[in-house]
């Protein structure tokens, strides 16, 4: 995986609280809450490109749909830190998009990983390819 050395580094980043319920018995985040924490940070990049998936939703008929993840665990996370979670385009495919996502705590990295969804139909959760609005919205400024 290929980990920005800061937050800053990433194309964007969201802020998240750890609260109670997302911590185990031992007031650690639990292993699986980052991927929450990991899908807060993808909606609002979406929603920050003007990608709102309900609207895009009603629209197109189609959804995105997590097909593969790969995490790694640095350092843990406890109750009441502030994180910043960020996530940036690796790849846009026809049907795919992959994202690195990372959970940072200051300067230091906590969670490093790589998130691919699919778009899909809604009904039949078959295959689609991306709408050109999503497209567009990922192609970096100055690009045709």
């Amino acid at each position: 995986m290929n980990t920005p050395t800061t937050p800053a580094a990433a194309a964007f980043a969201w802020p998240v609280r750890v609260y109670w319920e997302d911590t185990d018995a031992g007031g650690i985040v639990f292993y699986a809450n980052y991927l929450k924490f990991f899908e807060r940070a993808r909606t609002e990049w979406l929603r920050a490109l003007g990608v709102e998936q309900q609207a895009l939703r009603e629209a197109t008929g189609g959804v995105f749909v997590v097909s593969e993840t790969r995490l790694r665990y640095h350092r843990p996370s406890r109750l009441d830190d502030l994180l910043s979670v960020t996530a940036a385009l690796v790849e846009a495919g026809r049907a795919s998009l992959t994202i690195a996502q990372t959970a940072w705590r200051g300067g230091e990295c906590l969670c490093e990983g790589t998130i691919r969804v699919g778009w899909v139909d809604a009904a039949t959760l078959r295959p689609q390819r991306l709408p050109t609005a999503v497209l567009q919205a990922l192609r970096p400024p100055g690009l045709a």
